[in-house]
């Protein structure tokens, strides 16, 4: 058979976009305005264009502006799905990745968005809900040992705050002193001079926000909370 009797392999991106609500993590969907599954909740996707994404992580980006409206400030591939059943119609490739955003910066209010919890998603279309137990995993793993959590906190939080975070991430509770011992060792937060957040009970505290260098990478540690 010739080469070019082959039909083209579909090949497009798909973005696990998470973010926290009511403490416990939640994903961004979006439904569909096209067939295949019209109208049903899926991750925000679409193809790879050739002429205009210089790579999949940029077609990644532009997914995420046209279907969600956020610019992300992290983003990391996942996985590379493929084979001929996954998609109605035809052979395709997805390249996964996930995304990490404050709550604040997602416009929960659009008609087309749903803010879901992630343990408790209904059917989504392709293999979507695969795509999206990957995800939840490798953000629980690699909470463990590096500063992912923080790109779900806004610019500026509290220590306390920022615990709640982690421990929202992995589902269970976080020993404070190791907690603090693990941001020192990470090294990722400077104290925003002369802030403090008041009005609570106990004593002022400290607002902290992202070094610069680590507002769209990660600080990685050898070792994970705990150890």
């Amino acid at each position: 058979m010739a080469a070019d009797s082959y039909p083209p392999v579909i090949c497009t991106v798909d973005v696990v976009l998470l973010t926290l609500r009511d403490g416990a993590l939640h994903v961004v969907l979006h439904k569909r305005d096209r067939e295949p599954f019209r109208g049903a909740l899926a991750l925000p996707g679409g193809y790879v264009h050739q002429q205009e994404d210089q790579g999949a992580e940029d077609a990644a980006m532009r997914v995420l502006r046209d279907k969600a409206g956020i610019v992300s400030p992290y983003l990391e591939q996942l996985a590379t799905l493929s084979g001929p059943g996954r998609d109605p119609r035809g052979w395709s490739v997805s390249i996964a990745y996930y995304a990490l955003v404050p709550l604040q910066l997602v416009p929960v209010d659009a008609a087309h968005l749903r803010v879901l919890p992630a343990d408790r998603l209904p059917t989504l279309p392709f293999d979507h809900g695969r795509i999206v137990e990957l995800a939840v995993s490798r953000v629980r793993v690699k909470s463990h040992y590096s500063s992912l959590p923080v790109h779900l906190c806004g610019e500026r939080f509290t220590l306390p705050q920022l615990q709640s975070v982690y421990e929202a991430v992995l589902g269970e509770p976080v020993n404070k002193v190791s907690f603090r011992r693990k941001m020192d060792e990470l090294a990722m937060l400077e104290p925003i001079d002369g802030e403090l957040e008041l009005g609570r009970a106990n004593r002022p505290a400290q607002l902290y926000r992202v070094r610069r260098e680590f507002r769209r990478t990660l600080s990685l540690s050898e070792r994970g909370l705990g150890t």
